[in-house]
């Protein structure tokens, strides 16, 4: 979800809007059909857009950090969401289906080499892509990361943000049982998944609301209600990917696994004061990664929207546009 109140004062520092020159829906198989497009320059230094959630879709904004001279703007809604179909499906719906997905489109698009560019589990599904297909990647771009651990969804859902918004938190988990409350992300997984709509539009609308209420520094604990469908669908799809733990082979895999990728150039641009995916995970990341810078920014949150945010990200993909025109 990315509408978020400091969205005009973060357009200072994009790209003016341009529109794309591609637009099409490729059938990946098992009865999916993924919505691509392009955008910037055709003959460009090809990027990739890895869209957050799982389930939050791409948006035109997306398009605006990448200089249009310059690059070649790939963004794609992810299985399930934004313009894919089936809407809101979960079945044949893995990381690895998305992986999958990202390598047709490379082939379909003729690209021999891509920067991935993915915040929040976006950037989850970059470095999983990444260590699958290191040889098809020449820089990785991220922002607000998170790399799919039981810590980190104890973090978000067992309590810990909820220490910082009490009554957020109380809200969220007031829809529950209280012999539930043990297991927030298994309780509403019963509910999202219960076959009355009306139930699952409530619930992923609850879901919704606690993500969107921390995901900016400016926030008052308190966001507007999304619409019903997109709730719904954001919801189900999240927590679907949570319950299966990413659906990776085992917790701590993406760190385990960061010797495939220490030698591509990376960027990791992360909110000093990110409730949804706190610091940590990014700063173990740069640990473990040689060839990545990591950006702390002071006043930020976790919001792509947010000016000092959109700011790093914009200046990381200038500076990877400049050297390779060098």
């Amino acid at each position: 979800m990315d509408k978020y109140p400091d969205q005009k004062r973060a357009v200072q520092f994009l790209y003016p809007p341009i529109e794309p020159f591609d637009q099409r829906m490729l059938d990946v198989g098992q009865g999916h059909r993924v919505y691509f497009e392009q955008s910037g320059n055709p003959d460009g230094i090809p990027v990739i857009v890895c869209h957050g959630g799982p389930g939050g879709g791409s948006s035109p904004a997306m398009r605006r950090y990448f200089d249009p001279q310059v690059y070649r703007v790939i963004l794609f809604d992810q299985r399930g969401c934004g313009r894919s179909r089936p809407y809101a499906s979960c079945e044949s719906n893995t990381t690895w289906h998305l992986v999958e997905d990202m390598e047709a489109i490379r082939r379909t698009l003729g690209i021999e080499k891509w920067i991935l560019f993915g915040g929040s589990w976006g950037a989850t599904l970059a470095l999983v892509y990444s260590q699958s297909h290191p040889g098809r990647v020449t820089h990785i771009v991220l922002r607000g990361v998170f790399l799919m651990t039981q810590t980190e969804l104890d973090w978000f859902y067992s309590g810990g943000a909820g220490r910082f918004w009490p009554e957020t938190w109380a809200r969220f988990i007031s829809l529950v049982p209280e012999d539930e409350r043990d297991d927030i992300i298994a309780a509403y997984h019963r509910r999202l998944f219960s076959g009355n709509r009306s139930e699952e539009i409530r619930f992923g609308r609850a879901w919704s609301a606690w993500e969107n209420a921390l995901a900016s520094i400016a926030s008052n604990g308190v966001s507007g209600e999304p619409p019903s469908e997109y709730a719904r669908a954001f919801a189900r799809l999240e927590n679907h990917y949570f319950m299966n733990k990413g659906f990776l082979d085992f917790d701590g895999q993406i760190l385990a696994n960061m010797s495939l990728i220490s030698h591509i150039p990376g960027k990791i641009i992360q909110g000093r004061y990110d409730m949804i995916c706190p610091p940590q995970a990014a700063w173990r990341l740069s640990e473990l990664w040689p060839n990545a810078d990591l950006v702390m920014v002071r006043d930020a949150g976790h919001a792509l929207s947010e000016p000092g945010i959109s700011k790093e990200l914009v200046r990381a993909m200038d500076s990877i546009a400049e050297e390779d025109l060098e």
